[in-house]
């Protein structure tokens, strides 16, 4: 698959099917992977991307510090993720774009439309992530992984993170940067040399700036409330993905649609139907 470099970071990418383009940011959390659309959870028992590709030319990618894409030691925030995105739009040529996430890619979603909305067409938010269990689990991760740096040094988190296959959410020992030390040695090298004192800035700031309220994180209600911009919601119904984020969404979206549909009848029969009939009136 290509690779090019957005923002200064590697990032691989797929572009699949034909017609307006639709980028779409991929569920997963700190494993946003392009292949999540075909493996994770309801993603692949709906067997969305498939569906989509037949009318739209569907881009995906990893996130960065995801996958095989590169990665930066900086404290993240949600703008960091809106600039890789947009970065991959102008890199194939689109000046406007359908945008669809899946998870916690509904948050960058978000995000893009409000820093961008003229080039938004529009937006379909499915499962967004979010709740207060949400908020705490992902601190939790974060307390879970500084504690484990600040007791063994950050070379023996290199180590770690280059000993198995799991990723920040499965093992929070290894960080939010695990993908990266796996791939790449020179950002190891780096990495293990940090200052412990400046690292846990860096990744404590990550954590606060990314789940900072106990519903969807990203863009500021107020900046929702006057987005004019078309959206699809699909609500989740789990710890993850509390089906109060999605009516937060709903609430404060003004051209939303709210497709208030249980989980368990969300189907391959019906779910990819439902997000190409709002594609096609967007």
């Amino acid at each position: 698959m290509p690779t090019t470099v957005l923002d200064g970071i590697a990032t691989r990418y797929e572009v699949a099917g034909s017609g307006p383009p639709l980028l779409m940011f991929s569920p997963g959390g700190f494993d946003s992977t392009l292949e999540s659309w075909r493996t994770v959870g309801i993603y692949r028992r709906l067997r969305m991307l498939d569906h989509l590709t037949e009318q739209y030319t569907c881009v995906t990618f990893d996130r960065r510090e995801s996958g095989e894409s590169g990665g930066r030691l900086e404290r993240i925030s949600w703008p960091h993720y809106v600039r890789q995105g947009v970065a991959l739009l102008d890199h194939l040529g689109f000046q406007q774009a359908y945008l669809m996430g899946g998870c916690v890619g509904c948050s960058t979603v978000a995000a893009v439309a409000v820093a961008h909305p003229e080039r938004t067409l529009g937006m379909v938010l499915y499962s967004p992530a979010g709740g207060v269990k949400y908020r705490m689990k992902q601190h939790a991760r974060f307390l879970t992984h500084l504690a484990y740096a600040e007791e063994h040094g950050l070379a023996q988190v290199v180590a770690l993170a280059r000993g198995t296959l799991a990723g920040f959410s499965a093992d929070p020992r290894v960080g939010p940067w695990a993908s990266v030390l796996r791939r790449d040695p020179e950002f190891a090298a780096r990495y293990a040399a940090t200052d412990p004192a400046r690292y846990r800035l860096l990744a404590g700031g990550t954590a606060r700036l990314l789940f900072d309220r106990d519903t969807v994180p990203g863009p500021e209600p107020e900046d929702l409330l006057t987005l004019d911009v078309p959206a699809l919601i699909v609500p989740g119904q789990d710890d993850s993905h509390a089906p109060s984020a999605a009516r937060y969404l709903q609430e404060c979206l003004p051209r939303a649609e709210f497709w208030d549909v249980p989980v368990a009848e969300q189907t391959e029969a019906t779910a990819p139907e439902r997000v190409l009939r709002f594609l096609g009136g967007a």
